[in-house]
C-alpha cells in the first residue's frame, strides 16, 4: 500500500479544510444553540420527556447525526468533485496509487472532519442539557461507522455529479427529509400504525436509533439492526464506488 500517497491526499484535504476551520466549527455551535432555543421555547413545556429521557437530552443524538449526515456528504462529495472540476482528476488517476488508496485518503479526511464537528456539537449540547453516554465504545463505533458510510455516499455523489447544483440535490431533497422523518427529534414508538411500520423502512431510523441507544440505552429498533444497517450502507457505497473506478464512470470524461 502506498502510504505516502494516502498521507499526501489526506494532508491536502485537511489543509484545505483548515482554511475555513473557524467557520466550520462555529456553524454547529450556532446551529445547536438555535435548536435548543427554538425547541426549548416552543416544546420544552409541552414535552418533558420521551422514553424516560428529558426531551432536550433525547434530541441530542439526532441533532448530532443531522450535522454528521450533511457534513459527511458535503465534505466527501466536494473533495472528489473539485479535482474533476479543475481537471486535476487525471493526475490522480495516473498517479502510482490505487483507487482503493485514493478513496481511503479522501474518505478518511472527510470522516475526520465529520467526527470533529460531531464532538463539537455534543460539547455545545452539554451547555444546554445534561448529556450522558451509557456505552462510550458503542457511541464511538457508531459515530465513526455512520460518518464512514455517509462519507462514502458523498464520495459517490461527487463522482456522479456534473455540476455544483447536483452536489446539493440528494442531500437536500432526500437525506434531510429522511432524517426529519427518521426519529431524529422524536421516538418512532409514538407514531400510530401504519406510519410506524412504514417508518421502519427508512434506514435513517435504524442509524439514529443505534446512536441514541449508545447514549441512553433506549432504542426504536434492536441494536443489532442498527449495526447491520450501518454496515450495509458502508458495503453498498463501497461496491458502487468500486464499480465507478472500474468502469471510469464520469471519471474519465
Amino acid at each position: 500500500m502506498n502510504g505516502h500517497g494516502i498521507a499526501s491526499i489526506y494532508r491536502f484535504e485537511m489543509a484545505r479544510w483548515k482554511r475555513t476551520l473557524w467557520q466550520s466549527l462555529i456553524t454547529p455551535v450556532i446551529t445547536t444553540a438555535l435548536y435548543f432555543v427554538v425547541f426549548g421555547s416552543a416544546l420544552g413545556s409541552r414535552m418533558t420527556s420521551m422514553d424516560g429521557v428529558s426531551f432536550g437530552a433525547f434530541i441530542v443524538p439526532g441533532l448530532t447525526l443531522l450535522s454528521v449526515f450533511m457534513q459527511s456528504i458535503f465534505n466527501a462529495s466536494f473533495g472528489i468533485y473539485f479535482p474533476k472540476f479543475t481537471g486535476t482528476i487525471y493526475e490522480l488517476l495516473s498517479a502510482p496509487i490505487s483507487s482503493f488508496e485514493a478513496v481511503l485518503a479522501y474518505v478518511g479526511a472527510a470522516v475526520t472532519k465529520s467526527v470533529i464537528l460531531a464532538l463539537v456539537t455534543l460539547a455545545t449540547a452539554t451547555l444546554f442539557v445534561p448529556v450522558h453516554v451509557d456505552h462510550p465504545l458503542a457511541m464511538i463505533l457508531f459515530l465513526v461507522g455512520i460518518a464512514t458510510g455517509f462519507c462514502l455516499f458523498g464520495f459517490a455523489i461527487g463522482v456522479w455529479a456534473q455540476n455544483f447544483e447536483q452536489l446539493q440535490i440528494i442531500p437536500m431533497l432526500v437525506i434531510t427529509p429522511l432524517t426529519f422523518l427518521g426519529g431524529a427529534f422524536y421516538s418512532v414508538k409514538t407514531l400510530h400504525e401504519p406510519f410506524r411500520t412504514a417508518t421502519l423502512f427508512n434506514p435513517i431510523v435504524h442509524v439514529i436509533s443505534g446512536f441514541r441507544w449508545s447514549f441512553y440505552s433506549v432504542a426504536d429498533v434492536p441494536v443489532w439492526s442498527s449495526a447491520a444497517v450501518t454496515l450495509a450502507i458502508i458495503a453498498l457505497c463501497m461496491t458502487v464506488i468500486a464499480w465507478m473506478f472500474r468502469t471510469g464512470y464520469r471519471l474519465k470524461q
